[in-house]
């Protein structure tokens, strides 16, 4: 559960971003230093900087998608203690 610092951040992102009428121009200079990085880092040669944002995007879809697997698995063993517990006679769910 959030605590009332995150939460309080949380609101104001999101009264942010509703007062932002155009959210394209609002997040261009982000991306553009984003797509910069990858020239810089391929030494200017376009090609390989698009290889290096694709690199780049998998590895976050890779790692979300782990974070999901774990997630679920935690909730399975979750479930399963539980209902033992509830097979073994205790208050579990």
């Amino acid at each position: 559960m959030q605590n009332e610092r995150q939460l309080g951040a949380s609101i104001a992102a999101h009264t942010s971003w509703a007062n932002t009428i155009n959210r394209t121009a609002r997040t261009e200079p982000a991306r553009r230093a984003l797509e910069q990085r990858f020239l810089d880092e391929a030494g200017g040669d376009p090609v390989r900087a698009e290889s290096l944002r694709k690199a780049h995007f998998k590895r976050l879809a890779f790692r979300s998608a782990q974070s999901r697997r774990r997630a679920r698995e935690q909730i399975q063993a979750a479930e399963a203690a539980e209902a033992e517990l509830k097979n073994l006679g205790g208050h579990g769910g």
